[in-house]
């Protein structure tokens, strides 16, 4: 009997923070696609996004690793932190498909990527190497011919821009409910998303 591919889901994304309306995307995913395994995958900071209340690669490092640290099946990997650039997802597919030629390989996002994918860079070439999992907080999201779509749902309402203006503010009680407690620990630390 020829034993089942294991099914690796890449999740990628500035992460800045990442919050629990992530965790909440790994989970779902989890549980619903029986994913075997999750890879958390931090990139650099696009261009357009570079500000005073951004935190830099290694912070968002680190705080995806004590974000995921009592998920099970779920691991963050720096590949798109450390590539050179431009580091476009149909790479960083590239390079997971030949570090694991036998597995079945997903990719995924929110509904609100699924809409901007076709501006992508080569989003063709993407779909060929990956199966989309698309979270969606509404409806559902439409199929693409020629792209491999798996829906899943959820209402998870944290907001990345949300916790920065709101950590700047000092609104912490909006932080707290949106972050894990180790990473909120970090960010108070660390004094993240200040103007300075």
């Amino acid at each position: 009997m020829q034993r089942a591919q294991k099914k690796i889901c890449l999740f990628g994304g500035t992460f800045d923070p990442i919050h629990l309306g992530h965790s909440n995307m790994v989970e779902v995913a989890l549980n619903t696609l029986a994913i075997d395994e999750i890879i958390i995958l931090p990139c650099r900071q696009s261009p357009h996004k570079k500000g005073k209340k951004h935190a830099s690669g290694q912070h968002r490092l680190a705080m995806c690793k004590l974000s995921v640290a009592d998920i099970p099946s779920t691991r963050v990997d720096d590949i798109d932190l450390l590539a050179p650039e431009p580091c476009y997802s149909w790479r960083t597919a590239e390079l997971m498909q030949q570090r694991y030629p036998d597995a079945r390989l997903f990719w995924l996002m929110g509904s609100d990527q699924w809409q901007a994918l076709p501006l992508w860079n080569k989003p063709e070439h993407l779909a060929s190497l990956v199966e989309f999992i698309v979270f969606s907080r509404g409806s559902t999201p439409q199929p693409r011919p020629g792209y491999r779509l798996h829906s899943i749902k959820g209402c998870h309402p944290a907001s990345a821009t949300e916790i920065r203006e709101s950590i700047d503010t000092s609104q912490h009680s909006v932080v707290k409910k949106w972050l894990h407690p180790e990473v909120f620990k970090y960010v108070k630390y660390h004094q993240l998303y200040l103007q300075k």
